[in-house]
C-alpha cells in the first residue's frame, strides 16, 4: 500500500482514505495547522502528515454523513486532500486551515453531486466502530443506536441545513466560518444552523434519544 509519504510528495499518486499515520519525530503537536502548510508548501512532508493525522477523521465523517453513502464518502476524501496537495504552492494562509481544507471537501462534494446526478444512500453510515476504552457492551449499543437515529434524523434535513450542522459539528466552524465554506453571508449561515439543529432536537426527541452534541450557538 503507497504510504502517505510518498502520495504527498507526487502528484500523479493516489491518496489512501484511512491510513492512519504517526506524527513524524520532532515535529511539534503544538505548531499551528497554517504554519504547517506553509512548511509542506516550502518541502516538509511530516508537516503534511501531522496535518492528515489532525484532520482526517473529522473531515471523513463530515463527508460520510453529509453523503449518507460510504463510497461517495471515500472519493471525495480522496479528491479533497489531492487537491490540498496539488494545491500547496498556491497555499496563503488568509484562513485557518481547517476553514480551508472543509471548503475544499465542500466544493468536492458539490462537483461529485452534479458529475453524478443520483448516488445511492446507504443505512450504515456510522464511522464510530470501535468501542471506547472502558466501555461496556451495553454502552457500546446504546452509543451505536443513537448514532443510527442521529443519522436518520440528518437525512431529513434540506442539504443546506445538513451541510451547515456537519460543518459546524465535526468540522468544529463557526458561523463566519460556515457562510465561508458554502459560500452563503453570515445571517444565512446562522438561519440554517439554527434551523437544523431545531429539526434535529425535534426528531431527536420523536427517537426518545438525546445527543450531547446538538446545542445552540
Amino acid at each position: 500500500m503507497t504510504t502517505l509519504t510518498t502520495i504527498a510528495s507526487s502528484r500523479n499518486a493516489s491518496l489512501c482514505r484511512r491510513d492512519k499515520v504517526a506524527y513524524a519525530r520532532g515535529m511539534s503537536n503544538q505548531l499551528e495547522d497554517s504554519a504547517l502548510m506553509l512548511r509542506y508548501r516550502d518541502g516538509d512532508i511530516a508537516a503534511f502528515e501531522t496535518l492528515y493525522r489532525r484532520h482526517n477523521d473529522s473531515l471523513y465523517r463530515y463527508l460520510l454523513r453529509l453523503s449518507a453513502n460510504r463510497q461517495t464518502a471515500e472519493d471525495v476524501f480522496q479528491d479533497a486532500w489531492s487537491k490540498v496537495i496539488k494545491a500547496r504552492q498556491n497555499y496563503r494562509p488568509t484562513a485557518k486551515f481547517s476553514t480551508y481544507l472543509f471548503r475544499v471537501a465542500h466544493n468536492c462534494f458539490i462537483d461529485y453531486v452534479r458529475r453524478n446526478k443520483r448516488h445511492g444512500q446507504e443505512t450504515n453510515t456510522d464511522p464510530d466502530l470501535s468501542p471506547d476504552q472502558g466501555e461496556t457492551p451495553e454502552q457500546l449499543v446504546e452509543r451505536r443506536l443513537a448514532r443510527k437515529r442521529l443519522d436518520n434524523a440528518l437525512k431529513t434535513l434540506p442539504d443546506e441545513q445538513r451541510d451547515a450542522f456537519l460543518l459546524h459539528e465535526e468540522g468544529g466552524l463557526s458561523i463566519n466560518d460556515i457562510g465561508f465554506v458554502t459560500g452563503a453571508n453570515r445571517e444565512t449561515a446562522k438561519s440554517r444552523l439554527r434551523y437544523a439543529v431545531a429539526k434535529l432536537k425535534s426528531e431527536m426527541v420523536k427517537a426518545n434519544v438525546t445527543h450531547k452534541g446538538i446545542y445552540d450557538e
